[in-house]
């Protein structure tokens, strides 16, 4: 690269470290940090395992719904024709 490029380029990557750096204080300060602080003290890990549970329970319930939907629906149909 020649010798501009590579200013310009080193300026952009400063500027994206600064722009980065703001953010993260903004961030830190309207969240005051309650949020990394929940994470870190772990009150959100049984929430997190339990969702996932929770789903999983679901959609395996409405799958046994739908299967036995089905089933029902075959054999109404199924006998009369032959």
């Amino acid at each position: 690269m020649s010798e501009p490029v590579k200013k310009v380029a080193q300026q952009a990557e400063s500027r994206l470290d600064r722009i980065a750096k703001s953010a993260q204080e903004q961030f830190n300060k309207i969240t005051e940090g309650r949020f990394t602080d929940r994470i870190k003290e772990g009150r959100f890990a049984d929430q997190l395992d339990h969702g996932v549970d929770q789903g999983r329970a679901d959609a395996r319930r409405n799958q046994g719904r739908a299967d036995a939907r089905r089933d029902q629906q075959r054999e109404g149909r199924g006998g009369s024709a032959a």
